[in-house]
Formats: C-alpha cells, structure tokens, sequence
C-alpha cells in the first residue's frame, strides 16, 4: 500500500496562523521571564511602594478630585501635589518605623545582656527552680531523662551569649548597608512620585495586557484593593494600636524592654483566641509569683481592659461593616508568607489568599455556584 492510498487519513498539516501564534506564545513567555528578571532587584521596593500607594492614594484623590490638571499651572500644581504626597508617605510611614526599629533593636539587645548576665553573675537564684523541675521530670520518666541544672544554665548563657554576637553582627551588617537603604529610599520615592502622577494610567495598562474579560479585571482590581485595604485597617491597625496602648502600659508599670514586648504584642495580635493575652498574661504571672502581688494583679486588670477588650471596639470601628476575613487565614496567610518569602511575606502571605478567594468568588459567580 502506497503512502498516497486515499484510504489512509491524511496527516493534519498547522495552519501558518496555528504555527504563528504558537511563535508569539513562545516568544511572549520568554520575555515575559526575561522582564521578570529584570525588575527581581527592585521587587521589594516595588511591592511596598505599590502597598503604600494604594493605601494613601484615597487621600490624593479627595484632594485633587475638582482639579484640573489640563492647564500648563495646573500640571505644576499636580507634579508638586505628587512629590509631596510622594515624600509624605515616606516620612509618616518609613521614619517612624525606622526610629521604633532602631529603638526594638537596642532593648532587645539590653534584655539579652541583662539575662545573660543574671545567670552568670546568680546562677542561684534560678537553681532551686531547675533543680525541682529536674526531679518532677526524673519522676515522671522513671529516672529515665535526667536534666542536670547546671548543664541547662551553661546551656542558657551559651544561646544568650550566641544571640547577643549574632545581634551585634546584624547592627554591624545594618550599618554597612545604609547606603543600600538610601537607594532604595530614594528609587520608593521616585515609584510613588509616578505612582501618584500617572497610577490611572499605569493601571490600565496592566488591565490590558492581563488576557481575562474587562469586566472579570476590573472586579478583582476592585475587589483586592476593597480587601487590602480592610486588611491594614481591620488587622494591621488594630494591632499597632494595640502595641501603642501596650507600650504605654508596660511604660507606666516599668516593664524592662516595653518596645520589645509592645512589638510582641502586634505580633500577637493575629494569633486567634489569645491575642495580646500571650505577651502581657505572662508578665502580670511573673510579678505576682515574684511577690508583687497586688502589682501584678492591677497591671493584669488594666492590660486586660486596656489591651485586650479594646480590640472588641476597634475592629468594627475600622472595618465599618465591609469585608472580613477570618482572623485563622490572616494568621496562617502571614506566618506561611513570612516563612516562604522572608520579610516580604508579611504582605505577600495574605495578598495571595486575597487573590485566591477574590478569584474563587469569580469563578463562583460566573458558573451560579451559591455555597450558602
């Protein structure tokens, strides 16, 4: 039988237009790699600059809404309105972090020392306590663990002693890369400036080249923003009012390192159920079983009422009614992102589940699919 029998099935030959669109796709793919490359440096710059864009940008655009920008004034006003909102955002947001940081740093390092050095110089004090517990967990084990207290004090002042050099090599780090921070600082100003200047414009350019129905960006442009929004204001801002009222409190009753564990705290707060409750709980235990019991009482009473049950008013003052999102996927969203990605986790972990349930309640909408 011949390869021309008219029997045979003829072997599908792609069209030029097939073959083309292949090329494009392939070439598309490629670049868009190679662009993800290039802008690799500067993604932490960018992603906080667009965080902190979209967060101001409500503000910029009640101020300037009845402006026209058309005339050759009306452009300056709009390029001096841009670069003061541009350094505005950095000074109200970037400094104060960077001061409170350097302060967290320095207290954090002076109650590592003081630990260090209250075992060193009273390895005593805490003896009796680790001799007791070494014969509760001998009893319990049959004498088959056994903790010997001064081997766990040795232990103690090795970390503490480790944590303190890693600590100082980390400042030491720091200040050789301030002249990195400066650039940085100065290439986030020069994103917001033209975040502030052309956002419009830049957004709709990033609508068009997404290959989904206008209609489809436009609601999880909408929808993300709608949700990241009440993610700062619902979560994030809670819990920094929480860590000031923690700092003022812990201020006040003289907590040694207040900053350190005020930061404890915001961290904290995201933990369902226990909230605030695991940093300022344990303190108020250690003055009452240290002696100061009536101290330790009253300053359990008002971090309770100061702390904890203000966050029952907060949260529905900030979110005023709008979405909600449960509390164990902002907790589990920030601990993975800040697991995968580092530092920029805190943003990335719960910008992910926002896309992800943005999407999945597209996708629901647009097959009729009512999980109620």
């Amino acid at each position: 039988m011949s390869d021309s029998d008219p029997l045979l099935p003829s072997p599908i030959q792609p069209s030029p237009k097939t073959i083309q669109n292949i090329v494009f796709g392939a070439l598309l793919i490629i670049l868009f790699v190679l662009v993800c490359r290039l802008f690799a440096p500067f993604f932490t710059v960018l992603l906080w600059s667009i965080l902190f864009y979209i967060l101001a940008v409500p503000i910029y655009q009640k101020i300037t809404k009845n402006m026209n920008f058309t005339t050759h004034g009306g452009k300056i006003v709009r390029n001096l309105l841009a670069a003061a909102f541009s350094l505005g955002t950095i000074i109200v947001i970037l400094l104060p972090l960077a001061f409170v940081g350097f302060q967290f740093f320095r207290q954090i390092m002076e109650l590592i020392r003081m630990a260090r050095d209250f075992f060193i110089d009273k390895p005593g004090a805490v003896n009796d306590t680790l001799e007791y517990l070494s014969d509760l967990i001998g009893d319990l084990t049959s004498g088959m663990i056994v903790i010997r207290p001064d081997e766990i004090q040795r232990r103690i002042v090795l970390i503490l002693s480790a944590s303190l050099q890693n600590l100082l090599q980390i400042s030491s780090t720091v200040a050789r890369d301030v002249g990195s921070f400066l650039v940085g600082l100065v290439f986030m100003l020069f994103c917001l400036f033209f975040f502030y200047m052309d956002g419009a414009y830049l957004s709709r350019i990033v609508l068009h080249i997404i290959p989904i129905r206008k209609e489809y960006v436009t609601a999880l442009v909408g929808k993300f923003k709608e949700i990241t929004r009440n993610l700062f204001l619902g979560y994030i801002m809670v819990g920094l009012v929480q860590a000031v009222l923690a700092y003022i409190v812990f201020t006040i009753f003289q907590v040694r390192g207040a900053l350190v564990f005020a930061g404890l705290v915001l961290i904290c707060s995201f933990i369902p159920m226990f909230g605030a409750g695991l940093v300022w709980f344990p303190l108020g235990m250690v003055r009452v079983l240290g002696g100061n019991v009536v101290g330790g009482i009253v300053f359990l009473i008002v971090s309770s009422i100061v702390i904890s049950t203000l966050d029952n008013f907060l949260r529905p003052l900030f979110l005023q009614h709008r979405i909600q999102l449960h509390p164990l996927f902002i907790f589990v969203s920030i601990l993975g992102g800040v697991t995968v990605f580092g530092f920029n986790g805190l943003v990335l972990g719960p910008m992910l589940v926002i896309l992800f349930l943005t999407v999945l309640d597209l996708f629901l909408t647009e097959h009729d699919i009512n999980l109620d």
